[in-house]
């Protein structure tokens, strides 16, 4: 405070009131300001290309002030990072526990066809925020991509290729947000034909017909 009084502590509650304190009323606070900020952000990334989306044009859209939308996020592509968590999340739990192709259960190449698949509908659904969140070398330092990663190379250590090391990014080259985007609305490329092409990708890099 400006005029250099104590801050009051906050009341004493005794153990067994369940009443919230003041500390709860600031989680809450906060809470309902991140969802703001992502319910904005998502909006803005939909709207406009997002990797012109500024701070500033977030904190505006949701009614909060900068610092408050800093201490949550340090950038844009954080805000668009936090977005595309719980859909990747979602991906990856198909991926471990789920169904074959996609799940365990089927060979290698029809394993790594299915995620091609699988990541292409998402980037389908999602590609604002993707682009928003993956752009750039940002795209590499994702808990999403590494996971991807280590996927595809047990995938293609699993289908017997020499060095699934090297070739595990390669392998994950084509499903680049900025790579998807320039197939389908620059060059017009049906989502479909761009399936069917690493379908075949997925089989010729593991050896399948």
């Amino acid at each position: 405070m400006s005029n250099g009084d104590e801050i009051p502590a906050p009341p004493v509650v005794p153990l067994g009131d369940l009443q919230a304190t003041a500390p709860p009323r600031q989680r809450a606070d906060a809470v309902r300001n991140r969802a703001r900020i992502l319910s904005a952000a998502e909006r803005l990334f939909t709207e406009h290309d997002p990797r012109t989306v500024t701070m500033d044009q977030i904190a505006k859209a949701a009614g909060v002030g900068r610092a408050t939308l800093y201490r949550s996020f340090p950038d844009p592509s954080a805000v668009a990072t936090a977005l595309l968590d719980e859909h990747e999340r979602r991906l990856q739990g198909q991926m471990i526990y789920g169904p074959p192709p996609l799940g365990p259960g089927r060979p290698p190449a029809e394993r790594l066809a299915a995620f091609y698949s699988a990541v292409l509908d998402l980037l389908q659904r999602h590609l604002p925020l993707a682009l928003g969140a993956e752009t750039g070398p940002a795209r590499y330092t994702t808990g999403a991509y590494a996971f991807w990663r280590l996927h595809v190379r047990t995938l293609l250590e699993a289908g017997g290729v020499k060095d699934p090391d090297a070739l595990a990014d390669i392998a994950l080259g084509p499903l680049a947000p900025e790579l998807y985007h320039h197939q389908r609305h620059t060059l017009g490329i049906p989502h479909e034909r761009i399936a069917q092409a690493l379908s075949l990708l997925a089989r010729r890099l593991l050896g399948a017909a």
